[in-house]
């Protein structure tokens, strides 16, 4: 499958790039995708919610009143789960929510992922680019060349590069990282992937490693 390469400024660079169909053309498994975006967001939360019980919440060593007598219902403490201030009842607790996946389907993810891309021509190849310093105004111009402008756009780089990050964080809706650290999730939240001709190699190199998942 071979894809132009273009230009910061839009226009085609005349160069090509050929995407090896076992990554960007494969049947999308959505089963995979769904394990795999499942698993990224656990693994997200911190898991440190917490919520006193009635034994950990301060006072309450006093019974309020007595047992009998008073025409009223009887109470053993002020910090009863039925009282405001009280203990929470099955409260949260901290806990780990991180969930693992066999490399295959992480793997065959980020592959139906990229199938997906190309399939919705949602998937832009640009030549390698950098700035001499960071500057915001000429990361802005780029995305307009590229009629990207107040599009939702995730910008894959063959490797880090400090003044082309800096230059578009501060832009809304866009995202920038390097082609390694791209998840699946990362893959599809966006609605232009847009990857410099290096990441391209990058990619394929990281997924052509393991052995074909099987679909």
């Amino acid at each position: 499958m071979t894809v132009d390469v273009l230009k910061i400024d839009g226009s085609k660079s005349g160069e090509t790039v050929e995407l090896s169909e076992n990554i960007f053309a494969i049947e999308p498994n959505d089963h995979a995708i769904y394990l795999d975006v499942k698993a990224y967001l656990a693994n997200q939360r911190q898991g440190t919610h917490k919520a006193k019980e009635r034994g950990e919440v301060r006072g309450g060593g006093k019974k309020p009143w007595k047992q009998k007598g008073r025409g009223g219902a009887r109470a053993g403490t002020i910090r009863s789960p039925l009282w405001v201030g009280g203990g929470t009842i099955f409260g949260p607790r901290p806990r780990d929510y991180r969930q693992d996946l066999p490399k295959k389907v992480k793997q065959l993810a980020r592959k139906s992922a990229l199938s997906y891309k190309v399939k919705d021509e949602q998937l832009i190849v640009v030549e390698d680019f950098s700035f001499d310093k960071p500057k915001t105004k000429d990361f802005v111009n780029v995305l307009e060349s590229l009629k990207l402008s107040g599009k939702k756009v995730l910008l894959l780089t063959g490797d880090y590069k400090p003044e082309v990050y800096k230059s578009g964080r501060n832009i809304p809706k866009v995202q920038i990282l390097e082609a390694a650290k791209a998840t699946t999730y990362d893959l599809l939240n966006n609605q232009v992937l847009v990857m410099q001709k290096s990441a391209v190699n990058v990619i394929e190199n990281i997924l052509s490693k393991s052995r074909e998942a099987v679909n």
